[in-house]
């Protein structure tokens, strides 16, 4: 197995160096990439990560997004870099600042190890950060902020495109959905109604989430890798605005559980970390995305893979 200081010059195609790549984005990224020919060298901190990652048929390099000169050493070897890594445990415990601030340092050594080349980065980002925006509209591939909790990291990579790298930022939705999602915004939905005997919606429950399957976004992924335009922001999403009532009540149905309005102050009690979030209306279009790259999703919404059962099969 390869140090992260191994990596030898890659193929005819292109030789693409992946942080998460055992994630669950990367899980499809890793597939979709090599079937289209690509080779993939992927970031892994665990014995169980790597043998994901060669059981694709990818390579590995060990080390983790603190270890800098690794990742340096990484993305310079690599024909293409795409970002996927985030330390979503601090997030989760509280240590949001921590987390965001591993992810820059990150995206700083991978930008060193690029600068000039004109090699691509893909990074990514979240279509929920637009509900802090106060628009009173469908959001855009567009629309953006000029600074915040990762939204720093999203304005550090488009404004890569100044510095000789054709950087691109995929926006996901709040639930990017699968059998392959196991710790997503969705499975912890159904575990703490599961774990309440409840699934819930705050107030009328008429705010939006977007959504996406994994696979197309893994899709667009390959695409914003191939060909997206450097300084480019692009939106995987393939419902634009599901309204919240109608995912608890989809959940509810998998359990075979009750559905209740609770208000914002009690979302805590019944979704824990997810209580800053349910309540956000963030309907996002795709559509400059689409034409640009000619990505069209083509697998099932939300509600459908939610009623297809296999989330209420394997959630614990």
């Amino acid at each position: 197995m390869m140090s992260l200081n191994d990596i030898t010059e890659g193929n005819s195609f292109m030789r693409v160096f992946i942080t998460g790549a055992s994630g669950h984005v990367g899980s499809a990224l890793v597939p979709e990439l090599l079937h289209h020919g690509h080779s993939v060298v992927g970031l892994a901190r665990s014995d169980a990560a790597a043998e994901r990652i060669t059981g694709w048929g990818g390579e590995v390099v060990r080390g983790d997004l603190d270890d800098l000169d690794g990742l340096y050493a990484a993305a310079r070897a690599a024909d293409g870099v795409v970002h996927l890594a985030f330390r979503h445990d601090a997030m989760q415990a509280g240590d949001r600042s921590g987390a965001a601030e591993t992810d820059l340092a990150a995206l700083r050594a991978i930008a060193d190890a690029l600068a000039g080349s004109d090699k691509p980065l893909v990074g990514t980002s979240g279509t929920g950060l637009l509900a802090h925006t106060s628009l009173d509209r469908t959001g855009t591939e567009e629309d953006f902020l000029p600074s915040g909790y990762r939204i720093d990291a999203e304005n550090f990579v488009i404004g890569l495109a100044d510095k000789g790298i054709r950087s691109s930022v995929v926006r996901l939705p709040p639930i990017t959905h699968s059998t392959l999602d196991h710790q997503g915004f969705a499975p912890s939905l159904i575990t703490f109604a599961r774990q309440h005997g409840v699934s819930t919606y705050v107030g009328d429950g008429s705010n939006r989430w977007p959504s996406v399957h994994t696979l197309d976004a893994a899709r667009l992924y390959r695409l914003a890798l191939e060909s997206a335009p450097a300084g480019t922001r692009l939106h995987a999403v393939g419902d634009e605005g599901i309204e919240f009532r109608r995912i608890a009540e989809a959940i509810g149905a998998g359990l075979e559980l009750p559905v209740r309005s609770v208000d914002a102050e009690q979302a805590a009690e019944y979704v824990g970390f997810l209580a800053s979030f349910v309540a956000l209306d963030n309907p996002t279009s795709a559509t400059r995305t689409r034409e640009l790259l000619d990505w069209q999703p083509t697998h099932l919404g939300l509600l459908a893979d939610l009623a297809d059962g296999h989330y209420f099969r394997t959630a614990n």
